[in-house]
């Protein structure tokens, strides 16, 4: 039974449709992000319609890596994922139901007639018609393919109120008789068009608030017209304007636009993408990082800006070191363990990588960055320390100075956290008259080989106390 309430009046209905032809796009990404928002806020359903009507384009792979980019995201949809191929037939009903009704009408035209009508269309600068828009009925051949069109309305306008673009007017003038149904003067013979198939598919689901890409807006104005015509309420459109590069152009993969697939590869976390994604042309307040919570409460797409937005990497890597700090240090282990390119790590690597975790994910940018922040933790001795790294060691008094820091720390003492030997180190300084960087830079350097690193407590927690002493015995010899 029909929900016969206005569209206003009924439980939110949103839903995502992505074409099966590529991976989720970060622009897709962010819109189906801005659908569940909605939904899910309000307690309502998100829906999830693979538009696949171009069998020809169509990818499993491609749908494998939507249904995987959502789920990475965290975006649970409602029910089975509907085919929008699989409801041609519902739709060529609908086709027919508004031919029988004198809204549409088979139009007989070759390919040849059509290139030449619309060309004289043109030249004329008047809206195309087919000459079968007014033709009688009775003479049309019954032995020709035809498609049928729909019998959009010659004069006035056509408004769309749009939740985020506000009123928007189409002169009718400028929206000719699409086909709605094609026949075998096109290649995919009998096949529903785009404009159609949304339209039935949108209204059969009870889809009642449709947030896409501003790219739609000329759409919109076809199906508001489809709508009226059968007689059904239009749900609620809110176009939001497109993600931009930081010059200001369509966004391309030389911005840095790339499949949700991508970000998580290169160690993005998906909470910080989905935290970006959400404040890339949505506003509220001066907040930018807060939790999903927050923004289930929060979202309105009435707050989206009318603006295109820009993509912002280094925003988007701000969110992610945040995100990444703020793991428990289990959670930073599993995650960072696989961007460490190191597929034979013994138990000891892993127990100094697991010291370390809570100074490393703190340095972290992305979880790649495990590798580069704790590469000093997986040297083999004898260490390798040449060039720049070498020159604390090279200095006058340098070896005795690690002389000194090997024996305060070999001393009976536990290595319970690095706040007790970085004390210990500080004893040391002052019982030999010196500042800390006269032990610390020639240490380091004897620890560490010049690689990135923590603290100097830090290190040597991580380190533990045989490598540590082994690594600083090694070059006083």
């Amino acid at each position: 039974m029909p929900d016969e309430r206005p569209i206003e009046e009924r439980p939110v209905v949103t839903r995502f449709a992505p074409s099966p032809t590529g991976y989720l796009h970060i622009g897709g990404a962010r819109t189906a992000l801005f659908n569940w928002l909605y939904a899910r806020g309000r307690g309502g359903k998100f829906l999830l319609r693979i538009e696949d009507t171009d069998q020809a384009r169509h990818s499993e792979d491609a749908v494998r890596a939507i249904l995987d980019g959502l789920t990475w995201l965290g975006l649970d949809w409602d029910g089975e994922p509907i085919s929008q191929y699989a409801n041609r037939q519902r739709h060529a009903e609908i086709a027919e139901q508004l031919l029988a009704a004198g809204k549409a009408y088979r139009c007989y035209l070759t390919p040849e007639q059509l290139d030449e009508a619309r060309d004289n269309a043109n030249a004329a600068g008047v809206r195309f018609e087919s000459p079968w828009r007014d033709a009688d009925p009775t003479t049309a051949p019954t032995d020709k393919p035809f498609a049928i069109r729909f019998k959009a309305p010659r004069d006035g306008k056509t408004q769309i109120k749009d939740a985020v673009q506000g009123a928007v007017a189409f002169p009718n003038s400028a929206l000719d008789d699409l086909i709605i149904l094609r026949s075998a003067i096109s290649t995919n013979s009998g096949a529903p068009t785009y404009n159609l198939a949304v339209v039935v598919d949108d209204h059969d689901m009870g889809v009642t608030h449709i947030i896409r890409g501003d790219d739609h807006l000329n759409n919109a104005a076809r199906q508001q017209q489809i709508y009226e015509a059968l007689g059904w309420p239009a749900p609620i459109f809110a176009h939001v304007p497109l993600i931009h590069g930081a010059d200001g152009a369509k966004l391309s993969k030389r911005h840095g636009a790339l499949g949700v697939e991508a970000y998580r590869d290169q160690g993005y976390l998906a909470p910080a993408l989905a935290n970006y994604l959400m404040r890339l042309g949505w506003s509220h307040g001066d907040d930018e990082i807060f939790p999903m919570e927050k923004a289930l409460e929060w979202f309105d797409v009435n707050a989206i800006n009318k603006a295109p937005s820009q993509l912002d990497l280094d925003k988007l890597n701000h969110i992610n070191a945040h995100y990444i700090a703020e793991l428990p240090d289990a959670d930073f282990i599993t995650m960072a363990l696989p961007f460490l390119d190191k597929t034979d790590m013994d138990e000891e690597s892993l127990a100094r990588f697991t010291r370390a975790a809570p100074f490393l994910k703190t340095r972290c940018t992305t979880l790649k960055d495990a590798a580069t922040a704790g590469a000093f933790l997986f040297l083999e001795r004898p260490l390798t320390i040449e060039g720049k790294a070498r020159k604390p060691l090279k200095k006058e008094g340098a070896i005795d100075m690690v002389k000194a820091v090997a024996e305060a720390l070999d001393e009976d003492m536990v290595w319970t956290s690095p706040e007790t030997l970085d004390q210990q180190l500080q004893a040391l300084t002052e019982s030999l008259g010196v500042g800390f960087g006269a032990i610390g830079a020639p240490a380091r350097a004897a620890l560490t080989a010049g690689n990135p690193s923590p603290g100097l407590g830090e290190v040597l927690y991580s380190l533990g106390k045989t490598e540590s002493l082994a690594r600083l015995r090694a070059q006083i010899s």
